[in-house]
């Protein structure tokens, strides 16, 4: 069956709507709603969860061909590179091996993903322009360390999988290390792109059962966009001790190559002209106000953490109650017809410049998309820098009433005291696992095209590399997008939020050889080709939270969604008014 054919086909499933006098979910079997079915993958795909942990793979490598001109020559050298290679298997028992053509003109990441046949798994990652983008194009041929420093990576997309990593149970040692043995600092740009559930011991929603736990690729087809110019390339990955050959290996890339379009054409970043036929959110309005007052009696309850004027964090054996928790919202857009998932991807990095932007979907499942402003951490070698962001205002309309709202951000008690759960919280967390650790600046406010935020940088040196895992297990989830102390805020969540995070305030992002970057899965949202989608924003309760504000706030942090999807009122309301 060809892409298209596959496109179009066509099933039904059970709709969930919310509950408006409860603000709960209430499942509908009896009421059916067709949707687009995803196109499952064209060949099946290994998963690197299956194989030993403990064992290195036999060889990890990276080729690069002779640069090209254009995107469909950078196609054609592949294809034709592939084509070899299946008649001259490399000598070891399993492997990843990567070839990439530089091509001399500059494609943007959307543009490619948007031109090509949904093939899931698909997945997009664009790193924050003014973190001085840490990736490079660096060339390893044969997988040795001779290597040439090239212009800044900007954004990778990827469609298909040489290898993908996902499991039902919460993520572990065994699988970071799972992950891991396919990388090599030798070859930085075999990335494994992903993400993590919020809280893996949640009971898992039917649009996120595709998901698991985690869910992180190394595609098998690669677009990477640099400053000046672009490269595509294709992995290949085996391993006989879990019955994936190189031969079935090769095979199945080459289904996948086959179905790959040449032809790129310009994205349009424009709002979608989409009539809303309804929008509804969990919890409503009412339901929101309960929530928040009773997550306020409980914090009223905590042991008073400022000692004369400052911020005291006991350890979290000590409190029975949190001091911060964040609660958030979860809100349906059901639109005339689909939104594609990679053009509001292209909207939202209009305004996205000191944001991360996100996709993340895998096979028969909708795309999970986003653009986040807050590092969860990023490692290269020994270094590692995270950051704490808190405390959320909108922007004002003119020069001097931003200022104006910037100073009452920062001189706020309420808000300088949730800022600081979370940088003290993140700074204590490092300090265990580092050297050194450095808070510069302690205190500022990070500006974005709608919000601005309290904001403070960390930075540390890691005892040892093999910390990484024990730092991503440390750091998520953070207050930001938690509370303090975690394990109390989680549990209140949990009793109180009655639909399924997700990988929503998760870990995103992606594992390297040589560095690691995760930012926090927020300002997101779920994006069903059918009937619209599920878009999430949350906000952080501590004393002195108004929940109208509180609301009020989770409207301001998904308005770079709804900024994208134009409501339109039909004419026959329009007459009926």
């Amino acid at each position: 069956m060809t892409a298209a054919a596959a496109a179009a086909r066509l099933c039904t499933g059970g709709f969930i709507i919310p509950d408006s006098r409860k603000g709960y979910l209430r499942s509908f079997p009896q009421l059916r709603v067709s949707y687009t079915r995803y196109n499952k993958p064209c060949s099946p795909a290994m998963n690197g969860c299956h194989g030993g942990p403990h064992i290195p793979v036999g060889t990890v490598q990276t080729r690069t061909l002779p640069a090209v001109s254009t995107h469909s020559l950078a196609l054609h050298s592949l294809s034709s590179s592939v084509d070899r290679l299946r008649s001259d298997p490399p000598p070891f028992p399993s492997g990843i091996l990567r070839l990439q053509v530089p091509i001399q003109e500059k494609i943007e990441a959307t543009d490619w993903l948007h031109a090509q046949p949904e093939l899931p798994p698909r997945c997009f990652f664009s790193s924050r322009s003014q973190s001085g983008n840490s990736g490079s194009f660096v060339e390893s041929v044969n997988g040795d360390d001779s290597s040439l420093e090239g212009p800044n990576l900007v954004s990778v997309a990827g469609i298909g999988a040489a290898v993908f990593f996902r499991h039902i149970h919460p993520f572990s040692l065994d699988d970071w290390k799972s992950i891991k043995r396919f990388l090599s600092k030798k070859c930085p740009l075999i990335r494994a792109y992903g993400g993590i559930r919020f809280d893996p011991r949640a009971e898992v929603s039917s649009e996120w059962k595709a998901f698991g736990s985690f869910y992180f690729v190394v595609p098998q087809v690669e677009f990477n966009e640099l400053e000046g110019s672009s490269v595509l390339a294709t992995t290949i990955a085996w391993d006989n001790a879990i019955s994936w050959t190189w031969e079935k290996a090769i095979c199945a890339l080459q289904a996948t190559m086959c179905q790959v379009s040449s032809i790129v054409v310009r994205l349009s970043k424009e709002v979608c002209n989409l009539f809303v036929l309804s929008d509804s959110h969990v919890p409503n309005k009412a339901s929101w106000d309960d929530a928040v007052n009773q997550a306020l009696q409980i914090i009223g309850r905590a042991d008073s953490p400022l000692v004369k004027g400052q911020l005291v964090l006991v350890a979290a054996r000590e409190m029975l109650q949190p001091l911060k928790v964040v609660l958030a919202r979860s809100s349906r857009v059901v639109t005339t017809s689909h939104i594609d998932p990679i053009a509001s991807l292209a909207c939202l990095q209009v305004e996205g410049q000191n944001a991360y932007q996100f996709l993340l979907q895998p096979p028969d499942a909708p795309a999970f998309l986003g653009s986040t402003p807050e590092r969860l951490f990023h490692r290269k070698e020994l270094c590692i820098h995270s950051e704490a962001l808190a405390a959320t205002r909108a922007r004002g309309g003119s020069k001097a009433q931003d200022l104006q709202i910037e100073l009452d951000l920062l001189s706020s008690p309420k808000d300088d005291f949730e800022f600081s759960i979370v940088r003290e919280s993140i700074q204590r967390k490092l300090e265990a696992l580092c050297s050194t650790v450095l808070v510069e600046p302690k205190k500022t406010v990070r500006k974005l095209p709608r919000i601005q935020h309290l904001y403070a940088q960390l930075s540390g040196r890691l005892r040892s590399e093999d910390d990484e895992f024990d730092i991503l297990s440390s750091l998520h989830p953070t207050p930001a997008v938690c509370g303090f102390p975690s394990e109390e805020a989680r549990l209140l969540i949990a009793e109180t939020e009655m639909f399924d995070r997700g990988m929503y305030a998760g870990p995103v992002g992606w594992f390297g050889g040589r560095e690691t970057e995760l930012a926090v899965g927020i300002r997101s949202a779920l994006m069903d080709k059918g009937f619209g989608g599920l878009i999430y924003a949350g906000a952080g309760i501590v004393r002195g939270s108004n929940s109208s504000l509180e609301w009020e706030e989770l409207d301001l942090k998904m308005s770079q969604f709804t900024k994208s999807i134009k409501v339109e009122v039909p004419l026959t309301e329009t007459k009926k008014s």
